[in-house]
């Protein structure tokens, strides 16, 4: 199991990031402005730790150029600590920007989904966080392909297991 402190590091996020589309270290150094040693020496840390993953490989000038990309966490044994990382991320992005808007006097706009689902089995879990994943993945689509140059907004699903209270009683 890696230790989440493995994406602590601000390159590190950056690398994350950046590899939920398929690049090589060559790629990722250019778009850096870092050297090619710097990121391959991250890339492997991170591989190694499972939270990215070989593509694939192809001959380019002379050596082997290896693609990766991020490792998917719906099913991936590592999901709860990248799901702690994010947490902290969520965190740490909009304290800074909620300060920032207050400065301002500006409005910061966000939203929130929050709900408790139960599943009967594990394979449940697997089947409502991959139709999850599709859907908003067609909905980020279908918003983002009629937008040239408009506001960012990161969105992010999670699941773990509710605390336990009278509610949650087995």
């Amino acid at each position: 199991m890696p230790d989440a402190r493995l994406t602590v590091s601000p390159l590190r996020r950056q690398l994350l990031d950046r590899l939920r589309e398929p690049a090589s270290a060559t790629q990722l150094a250019a778009e850096l402005g870092l050297g090619r040693q710097r990121i391959n020496y991250h890339l492997r840390a991170l591989e190694q730790a499972g939270l990215v993953e070989l593509v694939e490989e192809r001959r380019r000038r002379g050596r082997v150029e290896r693609i990766l990309r991020v490792r998917s966490t719906t099913s991936d044994e590592h999901a709860a600590e990248r799901l702690i990382v994010t947490a902290g991320d969520i965190v740490r992005d909009v304290s800074r920007m909620r300060d920032a808007a207050a400065r301002t006097d500006a409005r910061l706009l966000t939203f929130t989904l929050e709900t408790e689902v139960a599943f009967a089995t594990p394979d449940d879990f697997r089947r409502f966080s991959d139709a999850l994943a599709q859907a908003v993945g067609r909905l980020a689509a279908e918003f983002t392909a009629g937008s040239t140059g408009g506001r960012r907004y990161r969105l992010v699903a999670g699941a773990y297991p509710a605390p336990h209270d009278e509610r949650n009683a087995p």
